[in-house]
């Protein structure tokens, strides 16, 4: 299994590559299979450092159960233990939650990318009981914590994870949007246990406060303006840092719910596919938005690529 110190860099939050008739209600086997390991080799190549699969740009919510094996059986089978492999298990059910976990198991995956039961919200005393059960009973995969709560209407507080620690299979989480403080207070407790992704525009300041990396969506259309973020953070090149976070906010961060007209889906870096039903139906100023941060996306990898490679070339093989 997987270490916590093992865990590190940038984590592409994997779509689900939906097929052409994904837009269907009646469709019933909308994995893009052939995209989606196309996509994923690429993005590996390119110098990803993690794959989470199936969270909410991945619609843990809305793929039926064979897809969800279909996308987890091309994902470990394209990854090939070249990078750590999170497969997405959350689900308002526990119990479905522990079948997908025997999958991830069977398929030999580094571990599950897991939030709380959501549909109605959970309490820490819940949430700390629901994360030790699954940890027991799957010893040998690291657990990601997912932690969304606008998604899951809960919040993991800090001191949840005075308990969580010890377990000794949690050893990540992909997190969102704490303050400065309560992260410095989180990093007291979880460090050397658990490794925290977070926001790619949080990469700066929190790596300098323990984040082992970040998680992004958006690199499904380029992982290079990340990367180069990575570089100069750990390099202590802050004040570049930030202007290429200037760069990303263009205006405003993107971040495209479920709902959302995808940017990706007007990129040219890999075939995500079309938003899934019931997303149907956009607004001009939507799809007018996705097209836009897809074209600043494309411009932004066009510069940053380059100085990607040539760091690249410096790193002893």
């Amino acid at each position: 299994m997987l270490s916590s110190q093992e865990l590190g860099g940038v984590m592409g939050m994997m779509p689900s590559f939906a097929t052409p008739d994904a837009v269907d209600i009646k469709a019933t086997a909308t994995i893009d299979v052939d995209n989606l390991k196309a996509g994923v080799d690429r993005i590996i190549n390119d110098g990803i450092n993690v794959i989470a699969t199936t969270g909410t740009y991945g619609e843990c919510y809305n793929l039926l159960w064979d897809e969800f094996e279909t996308l987890c059986r091309a994902t470990v089978e394209v990854v090939n233990k070249r990078v750590p492999l999170f497969l997405g298990c959350t689900s308002p059910n526990p119990r479905e939650v522990l079948l997908k976990m025997k999958l991830v198991r069977e398929l030999g995956a580094d571990g599950v990318l897991l939030g709380v039961p959501y549909y109605e919200p959970s309490t820490m005393e819940n949430a700390v009981q629901f994360y030790h059960d699954v940890a027991e009973l799957f010893p040998d995969l690291g657990i990601l914590i997912y932690h969304n709560p606008e998604n899951h209407k809960f919040t993991i507080p800090v001191a949840a994870f005075k308990k969580l620690v010890e377990s000794p299979n949690i050893i990540g989480m992909k997190d969102s949007h704490r303050t400065t403080n309560a992260f410095m207070n989180l990093q007291k407790i979880i460090k050397g246990h658990i490794s925290v992704f977070v926001n790619q525009m949080q990469l700066l300041p929190y790596h300098q406060l323990g984040a082992a990396g970040c998680w992004s969506t958006e690199v499904w259309m380029g992982p290079w303006p990340i990367i180069h973020l990575l570089n100069l953070v750990k390099q202590g090149e802050n004040d570049k840092a930030r202007e290429v976070i200037f760069d990303l906010a263009g205006g405003g961060e993107a971040r495209p719910g479920p709902g959302s007209k995808r940017p990706a889906q007007y990129a040219d870096y890999c075939n995500v596919g079309p938003t899934r039903v019931p997303f149907l139906n956009f607004t001009d100023g939507a799809i007018q938005a996705a097209q836009a941060r897809a074209k600043q996306w494309m411009e932004l990898s066009k510069k940053y690529r380059p100085l990607v490679e040539a760091e690249k070339a410096l790193v002893p093989a």
